[in-house]
């Protein structure tokens, strides 16, 4: 019974402050909301783009030609895969014909495929294609170049340190965000603390003459600046839920090819992301809100 009546008292103190300064807190509500909508972006976005440079390093391939001495002999073609195969690094190596190459080309080129009809004889050679671990692509290359019977290896390797270092700068950004967040909201929140405080100082020196200990007289203002975060914390989740799904919907058109995330593992992550940290900046910012005033 005690529990509730204090549970019934502290709402009605949280709903007391919120109204006496209800601007401020309407305020401070959307400025946290849009603060942790950023922050769920740049979350969202070096999540997404981390799963793509590690779906693209998972297909990392390199494909390798051989000399015509080796291609014209099945045996010597059989004999260059087991050699390939056997290197530390490779995870896997096939032959792709050269009717395959053609075929593939065909794929690529679409309309403009016509202009192959162009050559009397298929331009296009056999060669060997290896899907490697990208962490030993510099080994794999260079055993690779030393073979005999190797005359050209074609690798993507630019276009995956470049993945990479996308991915490195927006979690480079995504850090500075969580920081320049950190501090904007523990600002934010424990101003609006001290000036809770400030507002309510003869209630607090009245209950402090009736003997009330301290925790109790805080825990109000620390609920206060919890509820004002958490708001802000759903408020962004929404706001961010919309933005994800308006984007998959886009990017599903143009660039179908990206290999997103699943849209509810996306969602879920930075719900349970913003809302951690909501709670954690709500309760540290009531906390230096109160520790700046005890004394008043």
């Amino acid at each position: 019974m005690k529990t509730i009546i204090n549970a019934s008292y502290f709402l009605k103190e949280v709903k007391t402050m919120i109204r006496l300064n209800l601007l401020s807190n309407i305020l401070t509500l959307f400025s946290t909301g849009l603060i942790f909508f950023i922050l769920a972006m740049i979350l969202s976005g070096w999540w997404v783009s981390n799963h793509v440079v590690n779906v693209v390093q998972g297909e990392a391939e390199i494909n390798v030609y051989l000399d015509e001495k080796v291609v014209n002999t099945d045996t010597g073609v059989i004999q260059m895969v087991e050699s390939i195969r056997d290197i530390e690094g490779a995870r896997e190596a096939r032959v792709v014909d050269k009717d395959e190459a053609y075929r593939r080309m065909v794929e690529i080129l679409g309309k403009e495929a016509s202009v192959l009809n162009n050559f009397d004889n298929n331009p296009f050679s056999s060669f060997i294609e290896l899907k490697i671990n990208l962490e030993e692509i510099d080994s794999v290359l260079e055993k690779i170049n030393h073979m005999v019977g190797v005359e050209y290896v074609r690798d993507n390797r630019e276009v995956l340190d470049r993945l990479r270092n996308i991915a490195g700068v927006l979690k480079l950004v995504g850090v500075m965000v969580v920081v320049a967040v950190g501090i904007s909201t523990l600002v934010i929140i424990s101003h609006i603390i001290r000036l809770g405080i400030f507002n309510n100082k003869e209630q607090i020196n009245t209950l402090r003459l009736l003997g009330a200990p301290e925790t109790f007289i805080a825990f109000p203002f620390l609920l206060e600046g919890l509820l004002l975060t958490i708001g802000g914390g759903i408020l962004a989740v929404a706001l961010s839920d919309f933005a994800i799904e308006y984007l998959y919907v886009q990017m599903a058109g143009p660039l179908p090819f990206i290999p997103l995330p699943p849209r509810e593992t996306l969602v879920s992550g930075m719900v349970i992301g913003v809302m951690s940290l909501s709670v954690v900046l709500g309760i540290v910012g009531s906390l230096l809100g109160l520790s700046s005033t005890k004394n008043n």
